[in-house]
């Protein structure tokens, strides 16, 4: 019996997600759990595997497609099964049903002649929107061909690549523009352009609005790391060998900002201007700045605050990994209260981390320089962590964020003590 395959939901904040690939194509022969295509969320890939055995029978959308959740894709059944009451079935958003057809075999993907033409409904709502798919309108623009001329053959009354090839076949053209001539490739290309991905644009998005919207300052701070850095040097020597986590320098700053920031509610918070009201989190839901080939992702650690030192590291591992490979859940990316951003491993000495909406602060974690400081009168060496802080002066003044700057640095000054509380 044929299967629907649906646009899955990926976390309850989803709406939709794009198509970037199809692994198959309409006709082939699939088997259960090979992927049938990939899509994204605006920041999170993911595979779609077949549910059975069969044979790819149809597709409902083309790659660049934005498919709503829980709307269908294409269908997977017996070669020959006749699935016209899945067809029926199936539902999209400012689509119409498709022409009734016949039962019979599939329809070789040819021009529709133009006696055909003539008897055949265009592809257009009562509204006048035309259903088109991506290639079949950028072809369109491409050679100035007749969109409102086309015949749709494509699923659920669409116009696709074949229909605007058949439309040029017949010389009509918008306008009586011709195509004209595909121009010589350029011996040497001076430049390159790539069209911005999806997961760009929400960053963009939300950085510009981050700065435009509220008003940020930095202070800046730094401590002495020598305790932290003794204590990783001794879990990396034998941490291991009783059973713990690689815990890293990281690890340890999100563990101390999550025993430190439930003293300094105005930075564990969201200011929330439109409901008109400051979100004040009871639990530390840190948000972990990563960096992945698809762009900066903050996925969430949520209640840090009650999570051991060596619990945090195997979770914030797990979050990283995922974030990484493009897995995460959409649900880990949303409800942060506080965000760590760490470019230290880059020889960072001081940077302006920019706040993460709707949060109040975020803290940039900086290199280790090699400083001075005078102890009973003696000039001594020791090694110095920087500390960014970025705060929004719309929900907090600088005196509390200073103070939750200067006990962040007690605490990891004297991280021992802090581990033992």
């Amino acid at each position: 019996m044929a299967e629907l395959v649906i646009m899955p939901r990926q976390g309850q904040s989803v709406e939709s997600c794009i198509i970037t690939e199809w692994k198959k194509k309409k006709g082939d022969a699939v088997k259960a759990e090979e992927v049938l295509f990939s899509y994204e969320t605006d920041k999170s890939a993911f595979d779609e595997k077949s549910p059975c055995d069969g044979v790819l029978l149809e597709v409902f959308a083309a790659e660049g497609d934005d498919v709503p959740c829980l709307d269908p894709v294409c269908v997977i059944g017996r070669e020959g099964e006749d699935i016209s009451a899945l067809l029926a079935g199936a539902k999209k958003e400012e689509a119409k049903p498709a022409p009734e057809q016949k039962e019979a075999a599939p329809a070789p993907e040819a021009a529709v002649a133009p006696a055909a033409a003539a008897a055949m409904p265009a592809a257009k709502q009562e509204d006048g929107f035309v259903r088109i798919s991506p290639r079949a309108k950028k072809l369109a623009e491409k050679t100035g061909a007749d969109i409102s001329a086309a015949v749709p053959t494509g699923p659920m009354g669409r116009i696709i690549e074949r229909d605007i090839n058949a439309v040029l076949d017949r010389g009509l053209f918008a306008g009586s523009k011709k195509a004209e001539p595909e121009p010589a490739p350029a011996p040497v290309a001076e430049f390159e352009d790539v069209k911005i991905p999806n997961i760009r644009k929400v960053i963009a998005r939300s950085m510009h609005a981050s700065l435009s919207e509220m008003a940020q300052l930095t202070l800046n701070s730094s401590f002495d790391a020598g305790c932290i850095l003794a204590l990783r040097a001794s879990l990396k020597a034998g941490g291991e060998a009783v059973g713990l986590n690689n815990i890293t320098i990281n690890d340890m700053i999100l563990y101390a900002v999550s025993r430190t920031i439930l003293a300094h509610r105005d930075v564990n918070a969201n200011y929330l201007e439109k409901e008109g009201v400051i979100r004040y989190f009871a639990h530390a839901n840190l948000g972990v700045a990563v960096d992945t080939p698809r762009g900066l992702i903050v996925p969430t650690l949520f209640s840090a605050d009650t999570l051991t030192l060596n619990e945090l590291s195997g979770k914030a591992k797990e979050l990283i990994k995922a974030a990484q490979s493009g897995s995460v859940s959409p649900d880990l990316l949303t409800g942060g209260s506080f965000t760590v951003t760490n470019l230290g491993s880059l020889g960072i000495e001081s940077f302006t981390p920019v706040i993460n909406p709707p949060q109040t602060a975020i803290l940039g974690v900086d290199c280790v320089t090699r400083r001075v400081k005078q102890v009973n009168g003696q000039d001594v060496f020791y090694d110095a962590m920087g500390l960014s802080l970025t705060f929004d002066h719309r929900a907090l003044d600088g005196a509390p964020a200073a103070k939750f700057l200067r006990d962040l640095c007690f605490n990891l000054e004297h991280f021992d003590l802090l581990l033992v509380k």
